[in-house]
């Protein structure tokens, strides 16, 4: 996901946004310790995910970032 789609997100969406890739980041390491992980690179991809949603919200908590609230 671009960091311009994610700037379009209300409050809430990315909310739920980020809990959904906390849990598939749970889901992803489970699967690596069981080593049946078919693509590897998806967890980075989630991470960078999961640091740009962090980063709007607290850009919205500051107030640096108008939007939806």
């Amino acid at each position: 996901m671009k960091q311009s789609d994610i700037a379009e997100f209300s409050v809430e969406e990315l909310k739920t946004k980020l809990a959904d890739n906390e849990a598939e980041l749970s889901n992803l390491r489970f699967q690596q310790a069981l080593q049946q992980l078919e693509k590897p690179s998806r967890i980075r991809q989630v991470k960078r995910e999961i640091a740009q949603i962090k980063t709007v919200l607290r850009e919205f908590e500051l107030g640096t970032r108008k939007g939806k609230e």
